[in-house]
C-alpha cells in the first residue's frame, strides 16, 4: 500500500470536514496534525473547497501562532514566556536557546533537527523557567541544563 501524497491527504481532510460549521479551523488543525504544518501549496485547495479566498485562508494561518507554514524540525523546543518563567530567568534562558541554536522563534535549524517556538504557559510555574522538547516538559532549566538536554537529543 502506498502512502498518500500531501495533496491526497489534504483533499481527504477537506472532504471529511468541509461541511462542518466553521470548517476552516478544524481543517487547518487536521492538516497540521497530519503533515506537521500547513504547506502553502495546499492553501488554494482549502480555499476553493470552502469557497474562501486564498488570502482569507492565509490570514487565518498567519494570525494563529499555532499554525506553521514550514516543515518543523525533528524536535520542537518550546520556551515558556509566561510571567513566572520570565521573572525567574526565562528571558536569559530564551536568549541562550536562540544563540545556541542560531535561530529565532518560529524558525528551524538548517540541519532540520530543531524548531523553536514560544509558548505562554506550560503549567509548570512552580518549576520556572520551563521548556518543552517534544512531549517532555523540563523545569528549573538553567542554560547548562539546556545544553545537556540538547546533547541528549543529538545523541
Amino acid at each position: 500500500m502506498t502512502k498518500p501524497t500531501m495533496m491526497q491527504t489534504v483533499q481527504t481532510i477537506v472532504a471529511d470536514l468541509k461541511d462542518e460549521k466553521g470548517a476552516l479551523l478544524p481543517i487547518l488543525h487536521a492538516v497540521q496534525n497530519a503533515l506537521g504544518y500547513v504547506p502553502p501549496e495546499t492553501v488554494p485547495t482549502i480555499a476553493k473547497e470552502l469557497n474562501l479566498s486564498r488570502a482569507e485562508v492565509h490570514g487565518v494561518i498567519s494570525f494563529y501562532h499555532y499554525f506553521r507554514d514550514t516543515a518543523p524540525g525533528k524536535h520542537t523546543i518550546y520556551v515558556c514566556r509566561a510571567e513566572s518563567c520570565l521573572s525567574l530567568g526565562g528571558k536569559n534562558l530564551e536568549n541562550h536557546v536562540k544563540t545556541k541554536l542560531g535561530i529565532d522563534f518560529h524558525e528551524t535549524t538548517a540541519d532540520g533537527q530543531f524548531s523553536l517556538e514560544p509558548i505562554y504557559c506550560l503549567g509548570n510555574c512552580a518549576c520556572s523557567p520551563a521548556i518543552q522538547i517534544g512531549n517532555d516538559v523540563y523545569g528549573k532549566v538553567s542554560t547548562a541544563d539546556f545544553d545537556e538536554l540538547l546533547k541528549e537529543k543529538l545523541a
